[in-house]
């Protein structure tokens, strides 16, 4: 008897024991091909973070199916909602449409992040998207150094996971207003007295690099248990570390050039002194962290978007219902 691999994301001798459906590239992309591209170049180029190729292409073949998609589940959660009140002859009270974002620092999830908050307030259903990074459930730097886990930032203990979890519940409890914390990537902190407002909007979008986490014991809450609908975002080890020194690069000539930037000090750095200390920051803490913590959870994912080494798109998976 072949044995078939207990990784439910790993190619499988026999695929119908896969919870998952493989989609190629050009199968997704034909999903779009009666749907008008809805952002112009320059949107794009807008959305676009640093070191992703993030084109029209890109947008039209990969993110504009994956937006229809969304707004499918969310309208069909709605009318779920809806039905159930009538059930139970409560008023309507439907709550926002939770969509999770997790992967790999580097990865390009923010700019998914972006671009998924742009084209769903373009369908009809989900007019209203809000868009909440983990950033800002980082620890404070001195609470973090407190602890003495600052060469930890970015790992499961460096975020105040109960307050990511009552931001998350009260939204999903339909509160007519959340506030979040306000991370500054200038800063590198938290930024005291300053919020992301959410009211009441169609759609919540959660990005960061923890959001499918287990929960740290078996009675609690996890962050994942009130999403409506995740995406991680996958690519090869070696890929990743190639985008992260490339990012590092092109932020040293850019942000970290910026006198109130916590970065400021490698700004001057030479191209050789840059690449071995981002190698450094990548081998010490965003690899270890990616192992350890945030692979394992891309199981947990409703959609996995597997990217090559060029940044682009090149397969989708997605769970059976």
């Amino acid at each position: 008897m072949e044995r078939v691999s207990s990784d439910p994301l790993a190619p499988q001798t026999l695929p119908s024991l896969s919870p998952y459906r493989r989609i190629d590239r050009a199968d997704w992309a034909r999903l779009a091909a009666d749907l008008d591209q809805p952002l112009s170049e320059t949107e794009v180029v807008e959305i676009r973070g640093i070191g992703d190729r993030l084109d029209l292409t890109e947008v039209k073949e990969v993110y504009l199916p994956l937006s229809r998609l969304l707004s499918l589940y969310a309208t069909s959660t709605k009318r779920l909602g809806e039905a159930t009140n009538q059930f139970l002859g409560e008023a309507d009270d439907t709550t926002p449409f939770v969509v999770g974002v997790a992967g790999s620092v580097a990865v390009g999830k923010s700019t998914i992040a972006r671009l998924l908050r742009e084209l769903m307030s373009r369908w009809p259903g989900t007019p209203r998207v809000e868009l909440v990074t983990t950033d800002g459930f980082l620890y404070p730097n001195a609470e973090l150094e407190r602890r003495g886990i600052m060469d930890r930032k970015g790992f499961p203990e460096s975020y105040d996971r109960r307050a990511l979890i009552e931001f998350l519940t009260k939204v999903k409890s339909g509160a007519d207003e959340v506030r979040a914390p306000f991370y500054s990537h200038i800063r590198y902190d938290i930024v005291p007295d300053a919020h992301v407002v959410v009211r009441r909007p169609d759609v919540v979008i959660v990005e960061g690099l923890n959001v499918l986490q287990p929960p740290p014991a078996p009675n609690d809450v996890a962050v994942s248990d009130l999403f409506d609908f995740s995406i991680y975002v996958d690519a090869e080890l070696d890929h990743i570390a190639q985008w992260y020194v490339d990012r590092f690069l092109a932020l040293r000539q850019g942000a970290f050039t910026n006198p109130s930037s916590y970065f400021n000090v490698f700004a001057h750095l030479t191209d050789e002194e840059a690449v071995t200390t981002a190698m450094g920051y990548w081998n010490e803490i965003n690899m270890p962290n990616l192992i350890e913590n945030v692979m394992p959870t891309r199981h947990r994912a409703t959609l996995v978007l597997n990217k090559g080494a060029s940044h682009a798109v090149e397969s989708v998976l997605l769970r059976k219902l």
